[in-house]
């Protein structure tokens, strides 16, 4: 079935052709049709929001199709994103699981789907399955760790280049740590960007204009080619 956005819905979980290895993916045929009976699933415009930043945790949502943004805001209004949320992955878990207010923001930055599990529903397939309880362990850990590297990024980073470069290569390792030249679709914009190293959006504009001169990365409106990954890893490194 097609949604508004021409989205095909995603509507039974043991049917799905996209499962790949999320938290929630290619779990046993119990638990997975278990997961089909407690989730809500529902197709989100750009620019909604399925939770935000101090409401309590009423659920996690499996982000089915599209990308969401995972941002956090200081009492004077300065944003960091925390993280760009990909198909597969589950928003909200730490809230949830911890009954606390959401931590983060959640925005869709495109069209797409995310399966809301209630709470308690949530806590009793964790309950259940040992299987979906070591998947949330290990997702938790993952969480932990990202949060720390986050805070090394912004807090030992010297510069805005060294944090713009080791998030150029930070996507470079999502898709397949190529030596080679890497062709990349960016879905954000500077502000966004600059949301990300805790910077300005005229400074990234300045080292996206830098980083081209230099022909260490090509970019063309969304389209974005790293040039020199070896350049970029000299300046983390400096």
């Amino acid at each position: 079935m097609k949604s508004p956005y021409g989205l095909d819905i995603l509507d039974n979980c043991t049917t799905c052709s996209v499962r790949e290895q999320h938290l929630f993916c290619n779990l046993s045929p119990s638990a997975v049709q278990r997961l089909n009976d407690i989730t809500s699933p529902a197709i989100y415009p750009r620019a909604a929001m399925l939770f935000i930043e101090g409401q309590q945790g009423r659920g996690a949502f499996v982000l089915c199709r599209g990308k969401a943004k995972l941002s956090t805001t200081s009492r004077e209004g300065k944003t960091i994103i925390t993280k760009i949320a990909e198909h597969g992955d589950v928003l909200g878990l730490n809230a949830t699981i911890s009954n606390h207010p959401y931590e983060v923001t959640a925005e869709m930055m495109e069209p797409g789907q995310a399966n809301f599990i209630a709470s308690d529903a949530l806590l009793k397939f964790v309950h259940d399955y040992g299987e979906v309880a070591l998947r949330v362990a290990q997702q938790l850990s993952h969480n932990y760790y990202s949060a720390h590297e986050e805070i090394r990024t912004l807090g030992l980073s010297n510069s805005p280049g060294q944090k713009f470069a080791k998030l150029l290569l930070g996507w470079s390792a999502e898709r397949g740590n190529s030596n080679h030249s890497l062709h990349l679709h960016l879905v954000l914009t500077h502000e966004e960007i600059a949301e990300m190293i805790g910077t300005t959006r005229e400074t990234v504009s300045r080292l996206f204009a830098d980083f081209r001169k230099k022909q260490f990365i090509k970019s063309n409106g969304s389209s974005l080619v790293i040039l020199n990954k070896f350049a970029l890893e000299r300046i983390v490194q400096a």
